[in-house]
């Protein structure tokens, strides 16, 4: 493969928190959260679907084909990660939030307990 100084490009988008909330509202798009239950219950984004990272492969077939993924984790380390893997499965349309839940509270966003 011949690829570029700065490495291959990546098989997602990462957005802000802002861009996501936009996407949100404006869009029909699948929120999956990546981390795991006893982080989700704390406080999750409205309507997300729980898919723990480590359960996403064997999962997939749960990722919506027909909408934008935006995948979400506690800081995007975690999401970035699920993002490849969603790629790696065929998806696309796939959005990483950057600063995960910690950005999402930090901008005053809802969340559901």
């Amino acid at each position: 493969m011949n690829h570029s100084i700065t490495g291959p490009e990546e098989p997602f988008r990462r957005i802000s928190v802002d861009e996501a909330k936009r996407m949100m509202e404006s869009l029909y798009v699948q929120v999956v959260d990546v981390r795991e239950p006893k982080e989700f219950v704390t406080g999750h984004i409205a309507g997300a679907t729980l898919i723990p990272v480590d359960q996403l492969l064997a999962r997939s077939a749960e990722l919506n084909e027909e909408t934008h993924l935006i995948f979400v984790c506690a800081a995007g380390v975690r999401s970035a990660l699920a993002s490849e893997m969603a790629a790696a499965v065929g998806r696309d349309s796939i959005y990483n939030m950057e600063g995960g839940m910690e950005e999402w509270l930090r901008r005053g966003y809802p969340v559901e307990l």
